[in-house]
């Protein structure tokens, strides 16, 4: 590969089967875990901006936002009480990725997941009972350790579920079901905040229990992947059933064969580096290290989060009243859910490059555009009003800005590197993306409402750069992984200009075609 073009195996194989109503179905109930982060990612930022909530849990914050004590447009959220609500159970969700990694890894894919919606249901039973700050905190790191284990385990679910032909549609369905998940946070906020008696809230939060419940009931009669099977010892017998039930057809042997040897390669490099979890730092697997750093990394700093985290109280902010910036946010999450629906659907087509590029241009574009005019209005003092039709302008360039993230970053940032890792060291990996991107939307999560209260409309600014910067990594770093077997994913990185002086070359009569 050339210039950041992509290589493809000519040869690359294609088993048989057919997608079965019964993967369709362990995709849909795997990718509800991503339901549960994507409430969670929405309830938070609506709950922040309702009156009834913040006066008995932040009443600094309610004292500013009710204008009682004076502050600028961008400083009247700025409280780390009140962002660490938020950005704890991205905490959590950090600190537990080891155990969960070694839990997907001894004890199977399938076991994590439940594991995960069981203490994802006791932290939704906290924030709803919370009569002090002290459970609401509690209540948060416990959805962050559920959130923890679910992010660890799904994608590889969805990634060893799937044929390789539609891996990465499948694996876009945790994506859509994240973004589903907000959309559905928002419709609830801005629901509940019309009951009155000042209890809206508690049933915003107790309402993050329904996606858990549809993820414990569901995962209990589902399989394993036979990947997980296979590494974990089980039977010939059992796992070819499973791999028929799952492909629809008799004819499983040589895919079978073919991830019997990948196991053994594994449990051989395992053996070689006596099971250090450290491996992953070999010379071999730069490439996968690195993308598994700079995807995450990159993904948290396009701002995305920072829109879908805050959403109503940045709307409030630009000039919207309580209800409007709720459904503000609603518009928005609607934009989110149809345009993931967009990557569903060519994600196999076109490849992974292609929805890179354009959606990083798209949101370096928009979020220039938004920063420029935000400055044009408030300045440097924030102390202006904002006329209705400016307002609905800026949310007009938020919806374009939260489409080419949600056709691109969004589900691929879950997608490649849940795909690129050999199997021995599968679970590490997927457990450094997962630290990466929760470390990542901790931190965002923490300071971003200082930062706007610091650097005010250039923050929009900051995070054109970053945008830029990544759409640049992907145009000269990553090659498609559009169609390949997961167990053959080291070839893509044998024949790319940069990557393949670190991965040699197993096969130098292999016949390639550039894309």
């Amino acid at each position: 590969m050339a210039g950041g073009a992509a290589v493809v195996d000519s040869s690359s194989k294609v088993y048989p089967g057919r997608m079965t109503a019964f993967v369709i179905f362990a995709s849909l109930v795997a990718a509800c875990g991503g339901l549960m982060l994507g409430y969670d990612i929405g309830i938070s930022g609506g709950v922040t901006a309702m009156s009834s909530f913040l006066q008995p849990f932040f009443p600094d914050v309610y004292r500013k936002e009710q204008g009682i004590v004076s502050s600028n447009q961008y400083c009247k959220f700025d409280s780390h009480k009140l962002t660490f609500f938020t950005s704890s159970l991205y905490l959590a969700a950090l600190l537990v990725q080891w155990p969960a990694s070694y839990s997907t890894s001894k004890h199977g894919r399938k076991f994590s997941i439940i594991i995960g919606a069981v203490i994802f249901l006791l932290g939704a039973a906290f924030n709803a009972a919370a009569i002090h700050v002290a459970m609401l905190y509690i209540g948060r790191l416990l959805l962050g350790l559920g959130v923890g284990f679910v992010i660890q385990a799904a994608p590889l679910y969805l990634s060893e579920m799937a044929p390789s032909k539609s891996r990465g549609s499948l694996n876009t369905i945790f994506q859509l079901m994240i973004t589903i998940g907000i959309l559905l946070a928002n419709l609830v906020n801005y629901a509940t905040n019309k009951i009155q008696g000042g209890w809206g809230w508690r049933l915003s939060l107790g309402l993050a229990a329904l996606p858990a419940a549809i993820v414990l009931l569901g995962s209990i009669s589902l399989p394993d992947t036979p990947n997980s099977m296979i590494e974990r010892g089980a039977s010939e017998e059992d796992v070819k059933k499973n791999l028929r039930r799952i492909r629809g057809t008799e004819d499983v042997h040589e895919e079978y064969q073919d991830l019997c040897d990948a196991c053994a390669n594994a449990s051989k490099a395992a053996n070689n580096n006596n099971n250090n979890k450290l491996a992953i730092f070999q010379r071999k697997y730069v490439p996968q290290m690195v993308m598994t750093f700079l995807i995450p990394f990159f993904q948290q700093l396009t701002g995305i989060n920072v829109i879908m985290f805050y959403a109503p109280v940045l709307f409030q902010t630009l000039g919207f009243g309580n209800d409007a910036s709720l459904m503000s946010a609603v518009i928005t999450g609607l934009v989110n859910v149809a345009a993931t629906g967009v990557a569903f659907l060519v994600v196999d087509r076109y490849g992974r490059r292609p929805l890179f590029l354009e959606g990083g241009l798209q949101m370096l574009l928009s979020q220039v555009i938004i920063g420029s005019l935000i400055w044009k209005v408030f300045g440097v003092a924030g102390m202006a009003s904002v006329s209705k039709g400016y307002a609905y302008g800026i949310v007009a360039l938020i919806c374009v800005y939260v489409a080419g993230f949600a056709w691109s970053w969004g589900p691929l940032g879950w997608l490649v590197p849940s795909e690129i890792f050999p199997l021995e060291i599968r679970s590490t990996g997927q457990g450094i993306n997962a630290t990466i991107n929760m470390l990542m939307t901790f931190v965002i999560g923490q300071v971003f409402l200082s930062l706007l209260c610091a650097t005010k409309f250039g923050l929009f600014f900051i995070f054109a750069f970053f945008v830029l910067s990544m759409t640049l990594f992907v145009a000269f770093f990553l090659p498609e992984t559009r169609g390949i077997p997961i167990e053959d994913m080291s070839k893509v990185w044998s024949q790319h200009w940069f990557w393949r002086r670190f991965v040699p070359c197993e096969d130098s009569t292999r016949r390639v075609e550039m894309v």
